[in-house]
């Protein structure tokens, strides 16, 4: 079924210590737009997330392989800063970027871009968190930490933010 197959690739920074980039390439269908025919904003949360659900999953870490533990684990969302910087439209082709910047205890923080031909579009901060399914806060098994730190890369995001957090 073709929902279920992981899209995108890997590609590997040039730089030292770069990390390793996801890339999931995205269309623009028309129920992915409002009224106005841009793309209505919430879907740029749903293609994020699918985008760091594919890099989890291309890196070797699956949502199943977390319920397997005792206590069983999931990955949560507790922050996000977000800037929407032009909109997208229907037919576009856009490109999801995911990279994973760091890594400690139950904190796994990202930073995602969408663009379009080199033009960012949307990008966020993400703070995700491993936690047991009553919501407490786990480290982060020492398997999944395994697979998902030789692919952490630097910062590529543009802009500052007011929490601090360079972008």
């Amino acid at each position: 079924m073709e929902g279920n197959m992981v899209r995108g690739r890997f590609e590997k920074s040039a730089k030292e210590n770069g990390g390793t980039r996801h890339l999931m390439d995205v269309l623009v269908h028309y129920e992915d737009t409002d009224f106005s025919g841009f793309v209505y904003h919430a879907n740029y949360l749903k293609f994020a997330e699918r985008g760091r659900s594919n890099f989890l999953k291309l890196a070797g870490v699956t949502h199943t392989q977390l319920l397997a533990h005792d206590p069983q684990l999931a990955f949560v969302v507790g922050h996000m800063e977000m800037d929407f910087m032009t909109p997208g439209r229907v037919e576009d082709e856009l490109l999801v970027e995911t990279v994973f910047t760091q890594l400690r205890g139950a904190r796994l923080v990202a930073e995602q871009r969408v663009s379009r031909d080199g033009e960012t579009l949307w990008q966020a901060h993400v703070l995700a968190a491993v936690v047991d399914l009553q919501g407490r806060p786990k480290r982060m098994p020492k398997e999944v930490a395994a697979l998902l730190t030789p692919h952490l890369g630097a910062s590529f995001l543009s802009g500052g933010s007011e929490n601090g957090h360079e972008k």
